[in-house]
């Protein structure tokens, strides 16, 4: 057997593109030609050099270990605003069907590159669930008019995002990204390009998985989303609400009285003395 070689520490880059098995021949083709197309443009756009990036290719997208000195922040704060502003330029006058939006993945640590079948690594494994999560695609779908979803490790997050301004911090959404069945579950922020996603209408939560709602509606897969005051990092000593519907006046908080008679003086009869 072969000695092992010494891992190298990498910036990790999945990419994966939605709907690509519900495409005819003909469509995945040309998806896979734009896809190519469009990738290039962004590097070259940004100064990187695509060509020294050791690319493990599937047909709806790839799995890149970029080479040693590749500016980190370039590629996760400048990269996905850039592939949005293409991708939407080209899918402008395409039908649903055979428009291209993207899921990426940033993520980083050591990987051995010189396996015999790809590139063994932890990290490799992260940054692919991590573009495969559930929680990455139920945003993508949140925002049907958006190009580009966005999800990095925390790791990237705290090194990168959290420290410089180049995207706004606010605007990530902290989630338990998670593939029970690859028993995996990691930590990791969410962006797309020109919404607020933190702020953004949340599907149903991890921990709310399969109930139904009062319209009989369901969310299967969850988002995965911590509350708000567990993602910043501290405590306020406010209250979260989440889900709450009511009619009429109402006010929420310690003492206070939610009324549903239009009045918010009413005294609620459920209250007790």
């Amino acid at each position: 057997m072969a000695d092992l070689r010494e891992p190298d520490r990498r910036l990790l880059v999945a990419v994966d593109m939605e709907s690509y098995s519900g495409r005819n021949n003909v469509l995945q083709y040309r998806a896979q030609l734009a896809f190519q197309k469009i990738m290039k443009e962004a590097c070259a756009e940004l100064g990187i050099d695509r060509v020294k990036w050791l690319i493990q290719q599937g047909g709806d997208g790839e799995l890149a270990i970029l080479p040693t000195g590749t500016s980190e922040r370039t590629v996760v704060t400048r990269l996905t605003p850039v592939l949005d502003r293409l991708l939407r330029e080209h899918n402008h006058g395409l039908n649903r069907q055979a428009r291209i939006r993207l899921r990426l993945g940033v993520h980083e640590g050591l990987v051995h590159l010189d396996g015999a079948n790809g590139y063994p690594g932890e990290a490799v494994v992260t940054v692919c669930r991590l573009v495969d999560s559930p929680q990455l695609k139920v945003t993508l779908r949140q925002f049907p008019e958006a190009a580009v979803a966005l999800i990095v490790s925390d790791r990237i997050y705290q090194d990168i995002v959290r420290h410089y301004q180049d995207l706004r911090p606010e605007h990530f959404r902290r989630v338990a990204a998670s593939l029970p069945e690859k028993n995996f579950e990691a930590i990791a922020w969410i962006y797309v390009p020109g919404e607020d996603v933190a702020a953004g209408v949340a599907p149903a939560s991890g921990w709310d998985r399969g109930r139904s709602d009062r319209d009989g509606s369901r969310d299967d897969e969850g988002s995965g989303d911590l509350p708000r005051s567990t993602a910043s990092g501290s405590s306020s000593g406010g209250q979260v609400f989440r889900n709450i519907r009511s009619r009429g006046v109402n006010a929420y908080g310690n003492g206070n009285v939610i009324s549903t008679s239009g009045s918010p003086d009413a005294p609620d009869p459920r209250r007790s003395h």
